[in-house]
Protein backbone atom coordinates (compact mmCIF):
# COMPACT_ATOMS: atom_id res chain seq x y z
CA UNK A 1 0.00 0.00 0.00
CA UNK A 2 1.40 3.50 -0.72
CA UNK A 3 -0.04 6.33 0.62
CA UNK A 4 -1.57 8.80 -2.43
CA UNK A 5 -0.32 11.80 -1.38
CA UNK A 6 2.77 11.20 -1.48
CA UNK A 7 2.59 8.94 -4.73
CA UNK A 8 1.87 11.76 -6.47
CA UNK A 9 3.80 14.23 -4.32
CA UNK A 10 6.63 12.23 -5.85
CA UNK A 11 5.68 11.63 -8.95
CA UNK A 12 4.85 15.87 -9.28
CA UNK A 13 8.11 16.75 -7.74
CA UNK A 14 10.24 14.03 -10.38
CA UNK A 15 7.87 15.21 -13.78
CA UNK A 16 8.93 19.12 -12.66
CA UNK A 17 12.54 18.02 -12.29
CA UNK A 18 11.87 16.94 -16.01
CA UNK A 19 10.69 19.51 -17.45
CA UNK A 20 13.59 21.75 -16.12
CA UNK A 21 16.24 19.31 -17.63
CA UNK A 22 14.82 19.50 -20.84
CA UNK A 23 14.28 23.15 -20.75
CA UNK A 24 18.33 23.05 -20.08
CA UNK A 25 18.81 21.32 -23.13
CA UNK A 26 17.43 24.24 -24.88
CA UNK A 27 20.46 25.93 -24.16
CA UNK A 28 22.84 23.50 -26.05
CA UNK A 29 24.09 23.80 -29.93
CA UNK A 30 21.90 21.67 -32.30
CA UNK A 31 25.32 19.83 -33.01
CA UNK A 32 25.08 18.37 -29.79
CA UNK A 33 21.28 17.50 -29.79
CA UNK A 34 22.00 15.66 -32.61
CA UNK A 35 25.45 13.84 -31.81
CA UNK A 36 24.88 10.02 -31.45
CA UNK A 37 26.74 8.41 -28.51
CA UNK A 38 30.26 6.62 -29.32
CA UNK A 39 29.13 3.42 -28.29
CA UNK A 40 25.59 3.58 -30.33
CA UNK A 41 22.43 4.41 -29.01
CA UNK A 42 20.04 7.52 -29.09
CA UNK A 43 20.96 11.12 -29.20
CA UNK A 44 19.43 13.45 -27.00
CA UNK A 45 16.49 14.65 -29.46
CA UNK A 46 16.10 11.00 -30.06
CA UNK A 47 15.69 9.89 -26.21
CA UNK A 48 12.97 12.96 -25.95
CA UNK A 49 11.18 11.86 -29.19
CA UNK A 50 10.74 9.23 -27.68
CA UNK A 51 9.18 9.59 -24.48
CA UNK A 52 6.73 12.21 -26.97
CA UNK A 53 5.48 9.17 -28.21
CA UNK A 54 4.67 7.43 -25.65
CA UNK A 55 3.01 10.60 -24.16
CA UNK A 56 1.05 11.05 -27.26
CA UNK A 57 -0.52 7.79 -26.17
CA UNK A 58 -0.56 7.91 -22.50
CA UNK A 59 -1.52 11.40 -21.75
CA UNK A 60 -5.32 11.72 -23.47
CA UNK A 61 -5.20 7.83 -22.46
CA UNK A 62 -5.17 8.32 -19.01
CA UNK A 63 -6.94 12.19 -19.10
CA UNK A 64 -9.72 9.97 -20.95
CA UNK A 65 -9.66 7.12 -17.62
CA UNK A 66 -9.86 9.77 -14.99
CA UNK A 67 -12.68 11.68 -17.07
CA UNK A 68 -14.73 8.85 -16.69
CA UNK A 69 -13.86 7.61 -13.55
CA UNK A 70 -17.24 6.78 -11.46
CA UNK A 71 -14.56 5.90 -8.14
CA UNK A 72 -14.42 7.81 -5.18
CA UNK A 73 -10.80 8.59 -4.16
CA UNK A 74 -8.88 6.47 -2.06
CA UNK A 75 -5.89 7.78 0.47
CA UNK A 76 -3.84 4.74 -0.47
CA UNK A 77 -3.29 2.80 -3.76
CA UNK A 78 -2.53 -0.51 -3.73
CA UNK A 79 -0.07 -1.34 -6.61
CA UNK A 80 -0.67 -4.65 -9.12
CA UNK A 81 1.51 -7.18 -9.52
CA UNK A 82 1.96 -6.37 -13.42
CA UNK A 83 1.76 -2.64 -12.52
CA UNK A 84 4.89 -2.90 -10.13
CA UNK A 85 6.97 -4.67 -12.13
CA UNK A 86 6.43 -2.41 -15.20
CA UNK A 87 7.23 0.86 -12.49
CA UNK A 88 10.15 -0.46 -11.21
CA UNK A 89 11.45 -1.95 -14.18
CA UNK A 90 11.65 2.13 -15.50
CA UNK A 91 13.88 3.30 -12.76
CA UNK A 92 17.32 4.00 -14.50
CA UNK A 93 20.00 1.83 -12.25
CA UNK A 94 24.07 2.19 -12.24
CA UNK A 95 24.34 0.18 -15.36
CA UNK A 96 21.04 0.94 -17.75
CA UNK A 97 19.90 -2.97 -18.81
CA UNK A 98 19.06 -1.80 -22.57
CA UNK A 99 15.40 -2.80 -22.98
CA UNK A 100 14.15 -3.08 -27.39
CA UNK A 101 11.22 -0.76 -27.81
CA UNK A 102 8.43 -1.00 -30.55
CA UNK A 103 9.23 0.46 -33.94
CA UNK A 104 6.42 2.64 -33.75
CA UNK A 105 8.74 4.03 -30.66
CA UNK A 106 11.77 3.98 -31.87
CA UNK A 107 13.00 7.69 -33.03
CA UNK A 108 16.40 6.59 -34.26
CA UNK A 109 17.11 8.02 -37.53
CA UNK A 110 14.32 10.10 -37.51
CA UNK A 111 15.22 14.11 -38.49
CA UNK A 112 14.36 15.89 -35.28
CA UNK A 113 14.47 19.22 -34.58
CA UNK A 114 14.70 21.64 -31.05
CA UNK A 115 10.51 21.18 -31.07
CA UNK A 116 11.01 17.86 -29.69
CA UNK A 117 11.63 19.64 -26.48
CA UNK A 118 8.68 21.67 -26.74
CA UNK A 119 6.63 19.30 -27.50
CA UNK A 120 7.95 17.22 -24.55
CA UNK A 121 7.61 20.18 -22.03
CA UNK A 122 4.33 21.07 -23.09
CA UNK A 123 3.61 17.38 -22.52
CA UNK A 124 4.78 17.46 -18.90
CA UNK A 125 2.78 20.61 -18.13
CA UNK A 126 -0.50 18.18 -19.14
CA UNK A 127 1.22 15.37 -16.68
CA UNK A 128 1.35 18.17 -13.89
CA UNK A 129 -2.44 19.02 -14.41
CA UNK A 130 -3.30 15.21 -14.64
CA UNK A 131 -1.79 14.62 -11.69
CA UNK A 132 -3.17 17.12 -10.08
CA UNK A 133 -6.44 15.89 -11.49
CA UNK A 134 -6.05 11.91 -10.41
CA UNK A 135 -6.38 13.19 -6.88
CA UNK A 136 -9.83 12.90 -6.82
CA UNK A 137 -9.83 9.60 -8.27
CA UNK A 138 -9.34 5.94 -6.97
CA UNK A 139 -5.68 5.35 -8.29
CA UNK A 140 -6.27 1.65 -7.51
CA UNK A 141 -9.90 1.53 -8.95
CA UNK A 142 -9.42 2.98 -12.32
CA UNK A 143 -7.81 1.16 -15.23
CA UNK A 144 -6.20 2.33 -18.55
CA UNK A 145 -5.06 0.86 -21.13
CA UNK A 146 -1.41 0.52 -21.94
CA UNK A 147 0.69 1.15 -25.26
CA UNK A 148 1.49 -2.37 -25.95
CA UNK A 149 -1.38 -3.93 -26.13
CA UNK A 150 -5.11 -2.89 -25.83
CA UNK A 151 -6.11 -6.32 -23.60
CA UNK A 152 -3.79 -5.49 -20.83
CA UNK A 153 -5.23 -2.80 -18.14
CA UNK A 154 -2.96 -1.23 -15.26
CA UNK A 155 -4.44 0.35 -12.50
CA UNK A 156 -4.08 4.15 -13.03
CA UNK A 157 -1.20 4.57 -9.53
CA UNK A 158 0.83 2.24 -11.93
CA UNK A 159 0.09 4.00 -14.94
CA UNK A 160 1.49 7.29 -13.50
CA UNK A 161 3.90 5.50 -12.04
CA UNK A 162 4.97 3.58 -15.36
CA UNK A 163 5.26 7.28 -17.66
CA UNK A 164 7.15 9.09 -15.04
CA UNK A 165 9.38 6.15 -14.02
CA UNK A 166 10.16 5.74 -17.78
CA UNK A 167 10.70 9.13 -18.56
CA UNK A 168 13.35 9.79 -15.86
CA UNK A 169 15.03 6.46 -17.11
CA UNK A 170 15.33 8.67 -20.64
CA UNK A 171 16.08 12.25 -19.33
CA UNK A 172 18.84 10.54 -17.43
CA UNK A 173 20.09 8.68 -20.48
CA UNK A 174 19.95 12.42 -22.67
CA UNK A 175 21.81 14.24 -19.72
CA UNK A 176 24.38 11.89 -20.01
CA UNK A 177 25.05 12.87 -23.62
CA UNK A 178 24.75 16.44 -22.73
Amino acid sequence: MINVEELLTELSGLTQQHIREVQSFKELPQELLNRKPAAGGWNILECVEHLNRYGDFYIPEIERCIRNAKCRPSAVFKPGLLGNYFAKSMLPKERMNKMKTFKSMDPADSPLDPSVLDKFIHQQEQLLQLLEVSRQTDLTGVKTSISISKWIKLRLGDTLRVVVYHNLRHVVQAQKLG
